[in-house]
């Protein structure tokens, strides 16, 4: 197993390179940090293309077979590589998986909602879930942005999410589908549970674009009874989410 110690070595930068979006579209590659989304990646069969690890004990042989390329490094590339003030010692470059979707059922729709920690939330949420599909607007955070990767805890790995026209989206889809808006909305609870819907969730300040809420089938609220003004999106699109299943 080759050593690396310096964090200008040409494979190291390029990894780096990985933690901007532009980079990471270029490419169709992903750096991912810690060892349990590293292991979510494995399961989920994605490639991966490098590994590298602080302490190669600590690697499990399994993985040391499927990765492409191995690499042990010092603590100081560890810290060039990581997202965090205490890097885990375990980082990886993968190929970002692509995805046939045209046989989605139960869909999450997100127009621009920018919070990583809310966009992660929102993905593991799906996937517990069941759901076949993420679809997001152009100008949502991007699924692959360090903080939305650990908040989601790997679930990134196992449903499909994919940039598109969410208009388009939805004039092509056969389901029902539910905005979350104020304006001609009724409580989720009159909405019984159902095989085929969208789920349109927006902006954390602006909320859902009104052109889009024009689409809808019918716009959704969560009903407030103490004094907090609304609701988290993150929390009210994982409970209408669950709804909706049934």
């Amino acid at each position: 197993m080759e050593m690396i110690t310096s964090a200008q070595n040409s494979k190291v930068k390029s990894a780096n390179k990985l933690k901007k979006k532009r980079e990471r579209d270029k490419t169709g590659l992903a750096l991912i940090e810690g060892y349990h989304l590293i292991e979510e990646a494995y399961k989920s069969n994605l490639i991966i293309q490098q590994l590298y690890v602080v302490d190669a004990d600590r690697l499990d042989d399994k993985l040391k077979d499927y990765a492409q390329e191995v690499f042990e490094i010092n603590l100081k590339v560890a810290e060039v590589l990581s997202g965090t003030v205490t890097p885990q010692g375990f980082f990886a470059v993968i190929e970002k998986p692509e995805y046939e979707i045209t046989s989605a059922k139960q869909v999450l729709l997100i127009d621009c909602i920018q919070d990583p920690g809310n966009l992660g939330t929102l993905i593991r949420t799906a996937d517990a879930a069941g759901l076949d599909l993420i679809v997001l607007e152009k100008g949502t955070a991007d699924p692959y942005q360090d903080k939305v990767l650990r908040a989601s805890q790997g679930s990134v790995f196992h449903l499909p999410i994919v940039t598109k026209d969410l208009s388009e989206f939805i004039e092509n889809f056969e389901g029902e589908v539910y905005g979350t808006a104020l304006e001609n909305a009724v409580d989720y609870h009159q909405v019984s549970s159902q095989d085929a819907f969208a789920l349109l969730l927006g902006n954390e300040g602006d909320g859902v674009n009104p052109k889009l809420l024009e689409q809808t089938t019918q716009n959704l609220i969560i009903p407030i009874y103490g004094k907090a003004e609304s609701l988290n999106v993150a929390i009210a699109g994982s409970i209408v989410m669950y709804h909706l299943k049934g």
